[in-house]
C-alpha cells in the first residue's frame, strides 16, 4: 500500500516516539517529506544537511577508553553519526585552542566541572542546551546541577562523573593507621622524602596546604602559609605528575609511595591488585566532570550524544570501565555494586559527603595563584 505523505509523516512521528528513530532521523526524514509536497519550513534546510559526524575532546587514558567502548561505539552504530575524538593532558590546552579557532571547530569536551565551566562562559564559549532534548537529565543528581545554573540558567553543560583528590600510599611502606592520623601532612613527611608524588596543579598544590595550614580552601586567610608549605612540598617531592597514566606508573612502579591522586586511578589500580591505599582527609578535594556543549555546535546532534550518554546502562557501563561514579542519582537510578564500591562514591545523591572548589572565589583567585605556582615550581 503506497502512504500519502501526510501519512508517511504520522508514521514517522508515531516512530519517533517510540524511540524507534533518533531525533536527527526524524527530522531529516519528515524534512524530506514535507518538501515532497512543497512545504518549507525554516528547519528544513538544517535538517536535511545532516551532521556526519560530532567532535569530542577528553582526557585520554582509561577513562576515554571507556567512554568510547560503552558510549561513542554504541551511538555511532544506533545514529550513524561518527565522533572523531581528541585528548589533552591539560584543560587550559584546550581552551587556548578554542580561543585561537572558529565556532564549531571544538564541539563537546569533557570539562572539568563548574571552576572551569567558568572560564568558557567569559570567553564566551558556551552555548544553550535545549533540556527538552536530553531527557535523560531528569536522571542526574540536583545537586550537581545546581551550580552550573548558579553561572547560566540556561546551562552549557551537563555533570557526568565526579571523584575526589585524595591521598594515595604504598600500603608495604605505609599502614592505614598511619596514614589515617597524618591526614594531609602525610605529604610533607620527611620521612618519605623523595619518594613522594603530587599533582602539578596549582588547585591541588594550594589546596592541601591550606589543610595542613588548617585552613577553608574556599576561604584562605593566610596565603604566606600556604605558599610556604607549597614550597616544603616542592622540595620534598620526587615527581609532579601531569596526567593519570603518569600516576598510576609512579605508583605501580614503586617510583613514590605517597602522593595526591585521583580516586579512580586509585580505584583502577586496586583492581589491578597493586598495594595501594586510598585516603580522603578531611575536606579533600573533591570534582566533578561535565560535558560541555560549546557554542557553534550541532546542537541537535550533540544533545543527542549527551542523552545517549546518560542513558543509565551507558553510565553505568562508563563509570564501572572509568572507575568513578556516574552523575546519576542513587535515589533515583538503581547503581550496581561496583559503583557502590568506587572511592568517593556519594550514596545520597546530595554530594554533602564532599568538599567542592567555590567556583566564584578560585576564579577570582586563580590568575595571581598559577603565576605564583608558576614560579615557585620552577625553584622561586
Amino acid at each position: 500500500m503506497k502512504l500519502t505523505n501526510g501519512k508517511r509523516l504520522e508514521r514517522l512521528g508515531d516512530r519517533y516516539a517510540n524511540g524507534d528513530i533518533s531525533r536527527r532521523s526524524f527530522l531529516s526524514l519528515t524534512a524530506a517529506a514535507a518538501a515532497a509536497t512543497g512545504l518549507s519550513m525554516p528547519w528544513m534546510g538544517r535538517a536535511l544537511a545532516a551532521v556526519s559526524e560530532v567532535r569530542f575532546d577528553g582526557w585520554g587514558g582509561t577513562v576515554q577508553d571507556a567512554i568510547d567502548k560503552y558510549a561513542f561505539q554504541p551511538y555511532s552504530k544506533k545514529t550513524g553519526i561518527k565522533v572523531v575524538q581528541g585528548t589533552f593532558g591539560d584543560e587550559n590546552e584546550i581552551i587556548s585552542k578554542i580561543k585561537t579557532s572558529s565556532p564549531g571547530d571544538f564541539q563537546v569536551v569533557h570539562s572539568s566541572g563548574v571552576d572551569y565551566y567558568i572560564k568558557y562562559v567569559n570567553g564566551g564559549y558556551n552555548s544553550e542546551i535545549n533540556e527538552a532534548n536530553i531527557p535523560n537529565l531528569k536522571n542526574v543528581a540536583e545537586a550537581m546541577i545546581a551550580p552550573f545554573r548558579k553561572i547560566t540558567p540556561k546551562i552549557s553543560a551537563v555533570p557526568y562523573d565526579y571523584g575526589t583528590t585524595g591521598i594515595a600510599y604504598n600500603t608495604k611502606v605505609i599502614s592505614p593507621d598511619e596514614a589515617r592520623e597524618q591526614g594531609a601532612n602525610l605529604l610533607i613527611n620527611k620521612k618519605y622524602a623523595g619518594k613522594i608524588g603530587g599533582f602539578a596543579d596549582m588547585a591541588t598544590r594550594v589546596w592541601y596546604a591550606a589543610l595542613q595550614t588548617k585552613q577553608d580552601p574556599n576561604n584562605i586567610q593566610d596565603m604566606d602559609a600556604v605558599w610556604a608549605k607549597v614550597r616544603e612540598a616542592r622540595d620534598l617531592t620526587k615527581k609532579f605528575w601531569s596526567s593519570g597514566a603518569e600516576l598510576m606508573d609512579l605508583l605501580s612502579k614503586s617510583e613514590v609511595v605517597v602522593t595526591d591522586a585521583w580516586s579512580g586511578r586509585v580505584a583502577e589500580l586496586q583492581q589491578q591488585g597493586q598495594p595501594i591505599g586510598y585516603l580522603d582527609p578531611e575536606k579533600s578535594y573533591g570534582w566533578m566532570e561535565d560535558m560541555l556543549i560549546l557554542k557553534g555546535s550541532p546542537m541537535a546532534e550533540c544533545e543527542e550524544l549527551v542523552n545517549f550518554m546518560l542513558d543509565p546502562a551507558t553510565a553505568i557501563a562508563v563509570a564501572e570501565g572509568q572507575s568513578y561514579p556516574p552523575s546519576l542519582d542513587p535515589t533515583k537510578v538503581q547503581l550496581t555494586e561496583k559503583i557502590k564500591a568506587l572511592p568517593a562514591f556519594d550514596p545520597t545523591g546530595t554530594m554533602n559527603s564532599i568538599t567542592f572548589a567555590d567556583p566564584l572565589y578560585w576564579a577570582k583567585k586563580g590568575d595571581a595563584w598559577n603565576k605564583q605556582w608558576d614560579r615557585i615550581s620552577k625553584g622561586a
